[in-house]
């Protein structure tokens, strides 16, 4: 296993943070690690935007400054641009969740385009990305997952969900970036992944374009993958995969316990882990049908991965392999990789701040329930705090 120090280097994990925003986020994840706080912030918080409070302010200047870039594209560019110097380059994700109506999907494809385009002009973003709740109702995917009949009226919307989907594919394929599309909900993961194994069949001909994901807290998904690979191989295209653990456990485990159905989770942390360990192996032994995306907070798995790599003589810049991480997280991970020449990209989310509190919730929740995360962080933060004041 590769030097287990090589992430504790806090001088190039925070170099990019005044002392300021040092404090800042030791401030932040210090709240964040107390979990009564985040249940009453949470409810506070969106009963502050329902009833219209004045609260945005507030929020900009704390949790939403530290994990989004900005409200639109042209506001995340100080941010890009600030990264893209230290080597790390960014996805960034129009991160506004749980819309229903056509009006709103139609702006969502609008918006990813006009990333696509703009990212075509910078180096500094060679991925796009995004959701397919963004691009059509959940109900929708299900009915079509589950292989129910759909109405005349739901066919017609299917029909404009997949003209979505298609539109933004030949965007990237054009503009030569790749495209990731996220992962939800089980329930509409079906037809989810039928459509994307479509797209990677139409526009994967040359090399991977399209990206599907897969959430490895799903107990299935190393077997989708091995079935998703034979059938590329037997039909001649490429695939490419985000590799995430996944962010709707409590959701998914629930939802079974109601409806009386077996969880589609794995039953413990260390399966989960197991599960996405054994799937970067996997890619990287048939790294010459497929690229990986990994996208980990975890130091083990991204150890895993450099050791595999160097084992397999395959450059740190090999285009067929990128790590991610979310912006505002787990900068240790991310700016010492790019420091070694890996290719590394971080998600980095914006929108108008109240559509983004969804996004914004989800974060602080998967911090204070990760054992462990938030406190890595306070770590490494206070760390570089007393090394900045040994040097003054």
């Amino acid at each position: 296993m590769i030097e287990n120090s090589i992430f504790d280097n806090t001088e190039i994990a925070f170099a990019l943070k005044s002392d300021s925003e040092l404090e800042r986020a030791y401030f932040l994840f210090k709240m964040i690690s107390i979990e009564p706080l985040v249940r009453i912030g949470t409810a506070a918080t969106n009963f502050a935007i329902k009833a219209k409070l004045p609260v945005e302010g507030l929020i900009r200047a704390t949790v939403f400054d530290h994990f989004c870039g900005g409200v639109n594209e042209e506001n995340c560019l100080p941010v890009i641009d600030k990264m893209f110097e230290k080597g790390v380059s960014s996805v960034l994700d129009y991160s506004v969740e749980g819309k229903e109506t056509e009006a709103e999907f139609d702006k969502a494809l609008n918006i990813t385009l006009k990333i696509i385009s703009f990212v075509d002009e910078r180096k500094s973003m060679p991925i796009a990305v995004f959701k397919p709740s963004g691009f059509g109702r959940i109900a929708l995917y299900e009915k079509i997952g589950n292989k129910e009949t759909l109405t005349a009226k739901e066919a017609e919307e299917w029909a404009r969900v997949l003209n979505r989907f298609e539109t933004v594919c030949a965007a990237a394929k054009k503009h030569d970036i790749e495209l990731l599309i996220d992962a939800e909900e089980s329930w509409m993961q079906d037809a989810a992944d039928d459509l994307i194994t479509d797209l990677m069949r139409k526009f994967n001909t040359e090399k991977p374009v399209v990206y599907n994901t897969l959430q490895m807290y799903r107990h299935d998904r190393l077997d989708f993958l091995k079935q998703q690979h034979a059938l590329a191989k037997a039909e001649g295209f490429y695939l490419g995969y985000k590799l995430v653990r996944g962010a709707y456990m409590e959701k998914e485990n629930e939802r079974a316990e109601k409806l009386g159905y077996p969880s589609p989770i794995c039953e413990s942390k260390e399966a989960t882990d197991n599960n996405f360990n054994a799937a970067v192996v996997y890619m990287l032994d048939h790294l010459e049908d497929m690229s990986l995306f990994n996208g980990t907070h975890n130091e083990y798995s991204s150890y895993l991965l450099m050791d595999l790599m160097k084992q397999k003589g395959i450059a740190n810049s090999d285009n067929r392999v990128w790590f991610g991480q979310l912006y505002g997280m787990s900068d240790h991970i991310s700016f010492n990789l790019s420091h070694l020449g890996y290719n590394v990209a971080k998600y980095v989310p914006f929108g108008p701040v109240k559509d983004v509190m969804p996004y914004l919730i989800r974060r602080a929740e998967e911090n204070t329930s990760v054992a462990g995360q938030t406190g890595r962080e306070l770590a490494l933060l206070s760390k570089e705090k007393k090394r900045r004041k040994a040097e003054h």
